[in-house]
């Protein structure tokens, strides 16, 4: 996260000589690999609940299911974020592959065979989650190895696009997949991963630094890494903020489902959320980088809270799959505006032995309860229903907006030369 006085050197249009992304072979090898097993991983993640609550399940049973795939982010993160600084990161993106890609063929063989165990899903989602933790974490640090400094804030952006795009199209692909087959969402999951094996192989530029310090003990790089976030303030606190508001988002998610159950309408309208909560979220990711040269990422933070408070008590009165989009979509694409500005000054400021740490630390802290959040959400929305439980979510995130306004830390923002630390020539302020 960043602030006026410690914007990134690249605020200014790119007219530097390298060619543009679009033409940069390993870049779009890279993006397009990752973005086929967003694809499928987020029709998978869609199909989830639908296998319970249009099976004969309940709503507590969805939610376990979803506290398993978010429980990696409490779990892997940290030691992920060490194993993706210690070893090479092309292997630990073909291995994230065969990983996913086996799970989902299991789950598809268990389907096809009429069978559904509740055990069964949760690990398929565990290991599902596991592995795109580690993807992600290992494709962030590669990023900046194969496009120039100058157009690593394009890149994440076009990277942050490309997850709502998955998104826009992951969601209704994967409802409409489920009203088909209900091993299909799966079947799609599978092949993502299967793509995503295939591009990899075609980088042909070092994903990491020739030059590494030799691997120690990973319970003390794992401290090395806490100990730098620890030192990052503003980012601290913010990321804080930001873990409390994906707790109540957990809420919000499975109630839109539910609500749309209730009202009458199909597994398949589900799809009408994805569409527009994507096109919403692809909408801020493209527009974030013009934004964040205008205002700082403090008051990007404040609004986006103050705008989700808004939105999530707009949920408890809305009844149609247009309405509950439409929300989405605003909620999605402040989300989308933040993360693109978190992402390129956390990047830009972290060494590259340091990367995969940075992330996990930063990642587990904002969204390390996620997993807590989904199990807590299904358990509310069983015993308050959905109209009570998306208030209290409001309410909730009225509040981390109230904090974060009356935090001289936030409000200041990430303006102090020292909070950064000593980290070489990628300092934003230099």
């Amino acid at each position: 996260m960043t602030s006026t006085s410690t914007r990134p050197a690249d605020d200014t249009p790119d007219t530097s000589a390298h060619p543009p992304l679009r033409r940069n072979r390993n870049f779009r090898r890279l993006w397009l690999g990752s973005g086929a097993a967003l694809l499928g991983n987020r029709a998978a993640v869609t199909a989830y609940p639908l296998l319970y609550l249009w099976a004969g399940g309940s709503p507590a049973e969805a939610g376990l299911v979803g506290f398993a795939s978010l429980l990696p982010q409490l779990l892997v993160l940290l030691p992920a974020g060490a194993l993706v600084d210690r070893l090479d990161r092309r292997r630990v993106l073909i291995s994230c592959s065969l990983a996913g890609l086996t799970a989902m063929a299991t789950l598809v063989v268990a389907l096809l065979a009429g069978r559904l165990w509740l055990w069964h899903v949760m690990a398929v989602a565990f290991v599902q989650g596991a592995a795109g933790i580690l993807h992600r974490l290992a494709e962030r640090a590669a990023v900046r190895h194969v496009v120039p400094e100058e157009q690593l804030r394009t890149a994440l952006s076009q990277s942050e696009a490309r997850g709502h795009g998955a998104g826009l199209l992951g969601q209704p692909m994967g409802a409409a997949l489920f009203s088909a087959a209900r091993w299909l969402p799966f079947c799609a999951a599978a092949l993502g991963h299967l793509v995503a094996l295939a591009t990899v192989f075609g980088i042909r530029a070092d994903l990491q630094d020739k030059a590494r310090p030799e691997p120690r003990s990973l319970r003390r790089e794992i401290r090395e890494g806490l100990v730098w976030v620890w030192r990052q303030r503003f980012m601290r606190a913010s990321i804080a903020l930001v873990g409390g508001s994906n707790l109540a988002f957990q809420l919000i998610t499975l109630a839109m489902v539910l609500i749309v159950k209730e009202n009458g309408h199909s597994a398949a309208t589900v799809g009408i959320l994805g569409v527009l909560g994507g096109l919403g979220g692809l909408t801020g990711a493209l527009v974030a980088p013009w934004i964040n040269r205008r205002v700082p990422v403090q008051g990007i933070l404040i609004g986006a809270l103050m705008l989700w408070s808004v939105l999530m008590g707009a949920v408890a009165v809305a009844d149609h799959p247009v309405q509950l989009g439409a929300l989405m979509a605003g909620m999605s694409g402040a989300g989308a505006l933040l993360n693109v500005a978190a992402g390129s000054y956390q990047v830009l400021v972290t060494p590259d032995a340091m990367q995969g740490r940075a992330t996990s630390v930063f990642t587990l802290i904002g969204s390390g309860l996620n997993s807590l959040g989904a199990l807590l959400g299904g358990f509310l929305l069983h015993a308050f229903g959905s109209t009570t439980a998306v208030l209290g979510a409001a309410a909730a995130m009225a509040l981390l907006a109230l904090l974060a306004l009356a935090s001289p830390v936030v409000r200041r923002g990430g303006g102090s030369r020292a909070e950064a630390g000593s980290i070489g020539p990628n300092r934003p302020d230099q």
